[in-house]
Order: C-alpha cells, then sequence, then structure tokens
C-alpha cells in the first residue's frame, strides 16, 4: 500500500496530478503532461538555438526538487529557430530555423527529434506542412521560388514566383496558396497526371495558360497556376479569363472544414486600395490528382461576394462561421502617416455577412503577421511587432504589443504594458493561462482577467522567439502566423 500511494504522488508531481495520458497518448519521458515548448534563438555563445520545455502546470523549467534542472528537445541544433508550427493530435511540432533555412520535425511523445522535414531553397519567409505531414511548401523569396516538397519521397519542386513571400494551407492539407508581395494576384499548385506531363513537356509553349511554370521543366511534375476567372473556355474544357483580382492579397484562412479560403486583401497598409475578405471556394485548386472540382469564381462575382473591412486586414482567426480579422489602419498624425491597430468580427453565418465595427487594438507594423490565438474564458489573444511605431506611442497613449479580447462581450479587456515585440503565444487549455514570447522572454497570463502570472521559473537564457503548448487538445491550438 505504501509503495502504490508513492507511485500516486509522483504522478502528481510529474506534472498535472495523474499518471496517464488522454486521447490514447503516451506519458514523454520528462513525466510532464502540461508542456509549453520555447523556441530560443543565441541561448550560448557556443550554441544559436535550441528547444526547450517548461511545466505549465507549476510553471517551472526543472522537474521535482530541482531534477532534472530542465527539459529540452533531443537532438535539435538548428540555427535561430523562429516558428513553431504546432501539431498536437499528430504528437508533431514543425521548427522553422531562419539562420540557417532548417525545417525540423520533433516528437512530442519522444520530446526528440525526428531529423529535417525536408531541404528548401534558401531561407523562407513562411513555411507550412501538412498535417499528415506528407507535404512541405514554402515561400523562399531570396530565391524567388515557391516550393512544394513532397516528404513520402523526398521530391522538391521550387516553382518560379518572383516576388513570393506568403504561404497558406488549409486544414486537410489539399490546397496550398502563395502570395507575392505587392501583387494583386494569387497562385496555387497542382500534381500534374501522367499525361498532363507528357503534354506538358515541351517548354512553357506546350503548358496551359494559366501556368507560370512548370518543373522540371523536360518533365514537369507540378505547375504553379495563376488563379483565373473562367470566362473562357477552350475546346478541351479548360477555362481561361482574366486573373482574379484582388487588393495586395497576403494570406488566406479556411472554413473548419477547410472548403472555403478567406482570402485577406491587404489594403492600404499594404499600398493597396481596400482592405477587405474575399470567400472563395477551394475545391479548383486541390493539388492532389484527380480531387478537382467545380470552377473558380469569374471577376464579377468575386467582387460581389467581398467584404470590406475598414480597419484593415493583414490576418485573421476563423471560430466556426466567425473571423476575427486584424489590420492597420493608415491614420495621420502630428503631420507624419502612422498606422493604429484594429480588430474587426465579421460573421459570414448571415447573409450578407455582419461586419463589426473596428475595434482599437495594439498597433504594429503594416502588413506584418501578427499572432492570434483563441484561448480560455472566452479569450482572443493578439500579439503585435513593432508596435512602438503607432498611433498610440506617438499620441502619448498606454500602449503595448499584447491585447487581450473578449469574444462574448465583443470587447477589449486588457492592452499589457510594453516589454517588446510579442512573437509567440501559447494557450494552456484548462488552466486558465496562456504564455507568450515578448522581447525576447517568456510571461505567463492569467485569461481570467489578464493579470501577469509569477515567470521567473521559466525565464530563459537567449532570445526566446516563439511558443506553444504540446499537449493542446486539437491542433486548433496553434498561433496563427
Amino acid at each position: 500500500m505504501i509503495a502504490a500511494a508513492a507511485l500516486v504522488v509522483a504522478g502528481a508531481l510529474a506534472g498535472c496530478g495523474g499518471t496517464t495520458y488522454f486521447a490514447g497518448r503516451n506519458l514523454p519521458p520528462s513525466g510532464l503532461t502540461n508542456r509549453v515548448l520555447i523556441a530560443i534563438q543565441n541561448p550560448s555563445a557556443y550554441t544559436r538555438g535550441a528547444l526547450t520545455f517548461v511545466d505549465a502546470y507549476y510553471d517551472t523549467r526543472s522537474g521535482f526538487n530541482g531534477k532534472p534542472g530542465s527539459f529540452s528537445i533531443s537532438g535539435y541544433s538548428s540555427a535561430l529557430p523562429i516558428t513553431i508550427q504546432n501539431m498536437p493530435e499528430e504528437q508533431t511540432g514543425i521548427i522553422y530555423g531562419s539562420g540557417d533555412g532548417s525545417v525540423i520535425s520533433i516528437n512530442y511523445g519522444t520530446e526528440a527529434t525526428n531529423g529535417s522535414a525536408g531541404s528548401l531553397n534558401g531561407l523562407s519567409s513562411s513555411v507550412f506542412a501538412t498535417r499528415n505531414q506528407g507535404f512541405l511548401f514554402a515561400a523562399n523569396q531570396s530565391a524567388r521560388v515557391f516550393t512544394v516538397l513532397e516528404r513520402s519521397n523526398g521530391g522538391s519542386f521550387p516553382l518560379s514566383l518572383p516576388g513570393v513571400y506568403r504561404v497558406s494551407v488549409n486544414q486537410g492539407g489539399s490546397v496550398a496558396l502563395a502570395f507575392e508581395q505587392n501583387s494583386n494576384y494569387i497562385y496555387y499548385p497542382r500534381k500534374l497526371t501522367a499525361a498532363q506531363q507528357i503534354a506538358y513537356s515541351a517548354g512553357s509553349a506546350s503548358w496551359p495558360k494559366a501556368a507560370v511554370d512548370c518543373e522540371p521543366q523536360n518533365a514537369p511534375v507540378y505547375c504553379l497556376f495563376q488563379a483565373q476567372s473562367p470566362d473562357n473556355v477552350d475546346a478541351t474544357g479548360n477555362y481561361y479569363g482574366a486573373p482574379l483580382v484582388f487588393d495586395r492579397p497576403v494570406k488566406a484562412v479556411f472554413s473548419p472544414d477547410g472548403g472555403t479560403a478567406y482570402i485577406l486583401n491587404c489594403g492600404p497598409e499594404c499600398g493597396g486600395s481596400k482592405a477587405s475578405i474575399t470567400p472563395i471556394t477551394v475545391a479548383p485548386m486541390i493539388f492532389l490528382i484527380g480531387q478537382q472540382s467545380g470552377k473558380l469564381p469569374t471577376n464579377a462575382a468575386l467582387a460581389s461576394s467581398t467584404v470590406a473591412i475598414p480597419g484593415g486586414a493583414s490576418n485573421a482567426l476563423v471560430d466556426t462561421t466567425t473571423l476575427y480579422v486584424v489590420g492597420q489602419k493608415p491614420q495621420q498624425v502630428q503631420g507624419q502617416a502612422l498606422f493604429a491597430g484594429n480588430l474587426t468580427v465579421v460573421d459570414f453565418s448571415k447573409s450578407p455577412a455582419a461586419v463589426s465595427n473596428s475595434i482599437p487594438i495594439s498597433d504594429g507594423a503594416p502588413g506584418a503577421v501578427s499572432r492570434m490565438l483563441l484561448a480560455d474564458d472566452n479569450t482572443l489573444w493578439i500579439g503585435m511587432t513593432q508596435c512602438t511605431n503607432g498611433v498610440r506611442a506617438a499620441t502619448g497613449q498606454s500602449y503595448g504589443c499584447l491585447t487581450m479580447f473578449n469574444t462574448a462581450k465583443n470587447a477589449v479587456t486588457m492592452i499589457e504594458p510594453y516589454i517588446g515585440d510579442a512573437t509567440g503565444i501559447a494557450g494552456v487549455t484548462g488552466l486558465h493561462k496562456i504564455y507568450t514570447a515578448e522581447g525576447g522572454q517568456v510571461y505567463i497570463y492569467s485569461t481570467v482577467d489578464g493579470a501577469s502570472i509569477d515567470n521567473q521559473y521559466v525565464t530563459v537564457t537567449g532570445t526566446a522567439y516563439d511558443v506553444a503548448y504540446m499537449d493542446g487538445l486539437t491542433d486548433g491550438n496553434n498561433t496563427v502566423y
């Protein structure tokens, strides 16, 4: 009986008070069941990158009685990790290192790396893996290519697209969209059938009119297409009208079933005219062979379905049929053009879509990808970068880079004081708190009232750049990049 009691006590001390895990997951080697992963840059003079994790139940970096002194992902050694694509359902994280262009897969169950997730062409400004780990997509701005990487066979297909800088992938991993900087168009890859590979192998003259590149050119496997309006149909049934026209599109977020892409038109903050959201069906753009269906809308239909967002639209988070849209609205302040952060709530369950008034939030860099995450207690957390350059700072208002928004009350309840750029957010589900990476350090906040929680035992040496809750219930517990 004494031995059994000792096991129960040991289990409680290991993390959240139990010796078993949920959803059929195995208890990891650390024994922790509430782990927040931290991507750290320059943790020492001899190491440019590290992945550590902390006990998010007790908010400590070490084990019980200080043993072990810290927890880390074994085998990780890449330079300057910048993003964690968090997939707790698959017990996987994909880490992109901006110092060496590495993409590393880590195993949450073993708390070790799975090795490289693929080799890319130079440094990337946007990288996403599909949840089934079968494909990796990257915008390689320096190499001027959009890369499709098939992880099952190691095939890599860099498709030329000068100016490409953003990638968006739907939940099912069947559609990938590419976005060019300072452009009004979007692009999508498609894998070719055997017959198409032969037909398109004679160079660009043999490609479909909408194709901007097919690779390899002598025996193409993938083509990258510009989204076209189906105004004209040729004798073989292919339709090539004018390109679909957006307004400085920067990314897409997807409906819960992955079937609708909400294109974010950045508008004025990205050098365009009007910020808006354009919903389009993704079925015609599926990249897998033989799974496409239907047609893209005409430009006229596209224009009629577009929803104006006066506060700006550079990032968004989808919650069923509600979109929380974040952007920066230009304003003239003291003779200079500055930007003010805004949140707009769009309800697509209504026809036409209901759009709220713009709600002031933290300012940020125009066109930059903010961080967004839904957490406990009906809270939406929004992290910005360069919030010192906005309207709030210039006019002497209280400002910071992290906003807490109550989705039930549709009101901002807290803008945290400035401590640096907010580059990562992790929601510790069920424990009513979030972890953040701000100004290169780790902080903790209550989702009940936004109060700071003691972070002295989770601070790190080096620059904390991103955080992720490894033990989230679903893949939805993932910072929106």
